[in-house]
């Protein structure tokens, strides 16, 4: 297998296993910070999580920058 369908394979799986957690913890809060977006008019339902990007960006960046040292 090449290198490219490894990464993909892996990438794939962290996919999955995001979707299912979030599936589960779902109705923890999680997604719900202050900083997110939230606008709803009528039957028009607007979502943009801000705060919940930056947060996560940042919480890989630290993960990534843990294991990518050798």
């Amino acid at each position: 297998m090449t290198d490219l369908a490894k990464t993909l394979f892996f990438f794939g799986f962290i996919l999955i296993g995001a979707g299912l957690l979030l599936t589960f913890f779902g109705k923890t809060g999680l997604g719900r910070f202050p900083g997110d977006i939230y606008i709803r008019k009528g039957s028009f339902v607007f979502y943009f999580p801000l705060m919940t990007c930056l947060l996560a960006s940042a919480a890989l960046t630290l993960i990534f920058s843990f294991f990518g040292k050798r």
